[in-house]
């Protein structure tokens, strides 16, 4: 199976690419991208460089231009699409059905693969994007269960690709209204559900630390207890007298141990979230997926678990894939 792997800067795609990645996915340093943060991404020239260098040992390179054009300003997204190609990339993930007719229609012979902020989540939407644009992967949200992806898998004619480590998106892929609403911005546009500018820490005269997002109170930690990121489906609600986590716990993406499952089930590319961080915490989850493929690969059993110390609070869920919804 494929190992595609996260890099939010040069250091972290050459790290990335020693780790044994077999694919690097990253963006450009402007709004085409889901991850424009400040510090973080490439520059054209950094691009090109990093395309050879990832080639040069084997390795593919994917441009994510998975943002929405503003309307009546697709421009910078024409370019980005001409830039990718023109550096060599193996493929652009793409998210908006517009800028996927004009790639397809001005860059054919460009791989499409299909952004998981399109949400597409069944084979309906799948297929559509395949006839109508020419896309060969579609990146699958991180909802569905195996059993539903083994089910889209045989209605379906293009590859499969799904996030087995990292941040755990439990609403519909960019479609967040609650973090809209909480910080005006929006996911598909700003790349981040609870950016930075919105969040603050107050400790009250107890100790007791209060983390907010846009103004909102997300969760309160006592003296001593870790104070999770404020991110409102990992957030604490009161609901029918029960104050605690309604959607999701804060806790990361560990999928590792389902990745038989996920082979059986037609996935053809795996996929680690973490283009923010690190390159060191880059090169060691790559390390351990890569043992896990490679364990994969030659029969033997998938080696247990070593990365619960770069979990959001220490520990882990495999999220949907095998889950109860409360």
């Amino acid at each position: 199976m494929e190992l595609v792997c996260p890099a939010g800067t040069p250091a972290a795609l050459r790290a990335a690419v020693a780790a044994g990645a077999h694919t690097v996915y990253c963006g450009y340093a402007d709004d085409t991208n889901a991850r424009n943060f400040p510090g973080l991404n490439f520059s054209r020239a950094e691009m090109e460089a990093a395309i050879a260098h990832a080639h040069a040992q084997c390795a593919k390179v994917l441009v994510a231009i998975n943002t929405f054009p503003r309307a009546g300003d697709p421009g910078p997204w024409h370019a980005a699409v001409a830039d990718a190609a023109a550096a060599g990339a193996d493929a652009v993930i793409l998210a908006d059905t517009g800028l996927l007719a004009h790639t397809a229609e001005h860059h054919p012979d460009l791989r499409r693969h299909l952004s998981v902020q399109a949400a597409a989540a069944n084979p309906d939407a799948i297929n559509f994007h395949a006839e109508a644009f020419g896309v060969k992967r579609v990146v699958l949200p991180r909802v569905l269960s195996v059993q539903e992806i083994t089910a889209i898998n045989r209605e379906i004619d293009v590859e499969t690709e799904v996030f087995v480590f990292g941040g755990l998106c439990v609403m519909a892929e960019g479609r967040c209204s609650l973090s809209s609403y909480a910080t005006g911005q929006s996911p598909n546009m700003n790349g981040v559900c609870s950016p930075a500018s919105h969040v603050a820490y107050d400790e009250d005269a107890d100790g007791t630390l209060s983390a907010r997002l846009g103004g909102f109170t997300i969760h309160r930690s006592a003296r001593g207890e870790p104070a999770p990121y404020p991110t409102l489906c990992k957030g604490c609600f009161t609901s029918n007298a029960r104050t605690g986590y309604v959607f999701e716990d804060p806790t990361s993406l560990d999928a590792s141990q389902l990745i038989p499952q996920l082979a059986k089930a037609g996935v053809s590319a795996l996929k680690i979230e973490g283009r923010q961080r690190s390159r060191a915490y880059v090169a060691k989850v790559v390390r351990a997926f890569r043992a896990a493929t490679d364990a994969l690969a030659a029969g033997r059993p998938i080696p247990p678990g070593t990365l619960a110390a770069l979990t959001e609070g220490q520990s882990a869920t495999t999220g949907a894939y095998a889950k109860t919804w409360r």
